[in-house]
């Protein structure tokens, strides 16, 4: 489900939260449309946890402004909270307990009487998929299943605008592209605003209606992911050197079709309007400078090239301190 024309479920306007001389958030705005997935992007330490800990009113901003399903974070937190389903990335699971022990508490404390809980249980083990384990203890619960449960939590009462930190985070592919199923019948069948952060690259892609992509405490971009991948170029042709990379970079850059070259160690990356149509012209570039070419790829841009483009690194380098050692 794509936004609507309806109020903004999240707004934030110059969002900042300091850790004594570290600034983990700089300057964020965002407006996130009710029924929206909005994907938030960046590497480890960039600010992605530290921005939803603020919207979550887990934390409070050393500056800024923020709103979440219309009120404000700072003076009227438990609204916040009452309209809000929160799924971190280290999920708080008692291992005693069995997961309908969990979600029926979790009911209660969101006050929702026992007819309330049961029927709201009922709609939850067939959106979210959890089966029999519901019944067994947490404690024998695998990593997957852990975070099911822990979405289930965070939808209890129904929430109108659901926070997931890095859901997928050292889940196996299977168990991934489950959370990835639940994500959509979510945003689908019950119109849910979704704030996702990840530092998955694909997550992003396939989930997101817009993308925010943080770096060192700022965003650096935003967009459909399929606009931000055609800012940089249709094609990208990426060659890995052994050599003098730089004399292979200025043989290429001269090749008609080339728009772009980036050089991160023995990794040359090569845009172009039709990749397909120079990838000999640049083979043959590459040959007349004397190195060796060990890999060479065609590929379409990907997020990570729009990231790259805009700082200079990739998204799985980290480019700040971990935000989580410094909290």
């Amino acid at each position: 489900m794509t936004a609507s024309d309806s109020p903004a479920a999240i707004k934030a306007a110059g969002l900042v939260r300091r850790f004594g001389d570290f600034t983990a958030v700089d300057g964020v705005d965002l407006d996130v449309q009710a029924g929206e997935i909005y994907g938030f992007l960046g590497p480890n330490g960039a600010g992605k946890s530290t921005a939803v800990r603020m919207l979550c009113t887990l934390l409070a901003p050393n500056g800024g402004s923020a709103t979440v399903a219309g009120f404000d974070v700072e003076t009227e937190p438990e609204e916040v909270r009452f309209r809000i389903g929160v799924a971190l990335q280290d999920a708080a699971l008692d291992p005693q307990q069995t997961g309908m022990e969990l979600l029926r508490l979790q009911g209660r404390l969101y006050g929702l009487n026992k007819g309330d809980v049961a029927a709201r249980l009922d709609e939850l083990s067939t959106l979210v998929d959890i089966g029999d384990a519901l019944n067994r203890r947490i404690g024998t619960y695998s990593g997957g299943m852990k975070r099911r449960l822990d979405l289930a939590a965070a939808l209890v009462h129904n929430p109108q605008v659901l926070f997931l930190d890095e859901p997928t985070t050292g889940l196996d592919p299977v168990s991934r592209l489950k959370v990835w199923e639940e994500v959509r019948r979510l945003n689908d069948n019950l119109g849910m605003t979704i704030f996702l952060t990840t530092q998955y690259l694909e997550e992003a892609d396939e989930l997101a209606d817009r993308v925010g992509i943080i770096a060192a405490g700022k965003i650096v971009a935003e967009g459909t992911p399929e606009a931000l991948k055609r800012s940089i170029g249709d094609d990208v042709i990426v060659v890995r050197i052994e050599g003098d990379a730089t004399v292979a970079k200025a043989a290429v850059a001269v090749v008609d079709g080339v728009t772009s070259t980036e050089l991160h160690g023995d990794e040359l990356t090569v845009a172009a309007a039709d990749g397909a149509a120079i990838v000999s012209p640049v083979a043959v570039a590459l040959s007349a400078s004397g190195v060796k070419v060990k890999e060479l790829t065609l590929r379409t841009p990907t997020l990570d090239d729009v990231f790259l483009e805009i700082t200079g690194n990739r998204i799985g380098v980290a480019d700040a301190d971990n935000e989580d050692e410094i909290q």
